[in-house]
C-alpha cells in the first residue's frame, strides 16, 4: 500500500512518520509544507499523479485559533483549499483521502458528548475554516475519512502538556480554566487510529464518512494540569507541587471563544473499526518526553 502524507512534521504528523515507518507493507511518502505547498493545485496534482498513492493523509493545518481572525486569508487557504486540492486529485487517481479535523466545529454549548451527525456552529474564523475544509473534501473525493479530535498533545510540536511543564519550571502556583471540558487526546494514539483505518478501508472495509476521536476519560483543562504535575511529580521530574488554582473562562479572555464543551462522542469509530479511545492517562506517563 502506497501513502502520501502531508503535514509529517506536526503533532500527529510526527507521530505517523515514527509509526509507518516501522511498517513494510507501506511504502511511505511524507512531506512537509516545504516539500509540497499543499495550496498550489498544479503542484499537488502533479506529485499524486506521480507517486499514485493509496491513501493520502493530511496532517496538515493552520491551527492558529487567535490569530486566524486577523489571517483568514491563510487559515482557510491551508485549512480549506489545501484539502480541497488533496481531495480533487485523489478522486482523479480513486484514492482515499484520511483528513484531520477539530472540535472546534461545534459552539461548544451542548451538554452531552458531540456525536458525528449534531449540527455544526463554529466560533471563530479557524473553526470555520476547518469545517470548510470537512466540507470541501467531502464534496471532492468519495472516498473520505474525516477525523475530528481534541486536546492534542504529544512529543512533537507545542502544546498544553509542554506549556504546563515549561511554566512549573518558573513557577510554584498556576490558574488554570476550570470550566471547559474535553477529551485530551494522545498524538501517537490518533496515528495509530488512523493506520487501523487506512489497513481496514485497504482490506475492504470502506466505511467513508466522518468520525469522532478523542481521549477518556473526560475532564476539564484544570483536571488535566493536575493530572500533568501529579505524575511529574510523583516521577521525579519536578521538585516541588504546583498549586493549581481554578478560574472560569471570564477569568482568562482570548480574542476567539473556546468551546466550553469538546467532549466528542466516540461510539462510532469503535463500532466501525474496533478503536479505543485514546488512553491519555497511560500516554501522560512518558511525561519526560513531552519536555
Amino acid at each position: 500500500m502506497k501513502m502520501l502524507l502531508v503535514g509529517k512534521n506536526g503533532q500527529v504528523g510526527s507521530s505517523l512518520v515514527d509509526q509507518l515507518n516501522t511498517l513494510t507493507d507501506i511504502t511511505l511518502l511524507a512531506l512537509d509544507r516545504v516539500q509540497l505547498d499543499i495550496t498550489d493545485t498544479t503542484k499537488v496534482d502533479q506529485l499524486v499523479a506521480e507517486f499514485q498513492p493509496d491513501i493520502i493523509i493530511n496532517a496538515a493545518a493552520y491551527t492558529a485559533v487567535d490569530k486566524a481572525e486577523q489571517e483568514q486569508q491563510l487559515a482557510y487557504a491551508i485549512n480549506r483549499d489545501g484539502p480541497c486540492n488533496l481531495a480533487v486529485a485523489a478522486q482523479k487517481i480513486d484514492a482515499t483521502i484520511i483528513h484531520i479535523s477539530t472540535d472546534y466545529v461545534f459552539s461548544g454549548d451542548k451538554s452531552g458528548s458531540y456525536s458525528e451527525t449534531d449540527d455544526t456552529q463554529p466560533q471563530g474564523e479557524y473553526g470555520r475554516s476547518k469545517l470548510a475544509g470537512e466540507k470541501a473534501v467531502a464534496a471532492a473525493c468519495a472516498k473520505h475519512v474525516i477525523l475530528r479530535t481534541a486536546w492534542v498533545f504529544g512529543e512533537h510540536g507545542n502544546n498544553f502538556v509542554k506549556t504546563m511543564l515549561r511554566l512549573a519550571k518558573t513557577r510554584d502556583t498556576l490558574e488554570v480554566v476550570a470550566d471547559q471540558f474535553g477529551g485530551p487526546t494522545y498524538a501517537g494514539d490518533i496515528a495509530s487510529a488512523i493506520v487501523s483505518i487506512a489497513k481496514q478501508i485497504a482490506s475492504n472495509n470502506p466505511a467513508y464518512g466522518i468520525y469522532h476521536y478523542s481521549g477518556f476519560p473526560q475532564v476539564s483543562w484544570h483536571d488535566f494540569a493536575q493530572s500533568i504535575f501529579t505524575i511529574a511529580q510523583n516521577q521525579g521530574f519536578l521538585n516541588q507541587a504546583i498549586n493549581v488554582n481554578k478560574i472560569s473562562t471570564q477569568d482568562y479572555p482570548t480574542p476567539v471563544k473556546r468551546p466550553a464543551n469538546s467532549r466528542l462522542d466516540c461510539d462510532k469509530i469503535h463500532k466501525t473499526f474496533g478503536i479505543q479511545q485514546s488512553d491519555w492517562q497511560t500516554a501522560l506517563k512518558r511525561i519526560k518526553e513531552y519536555s
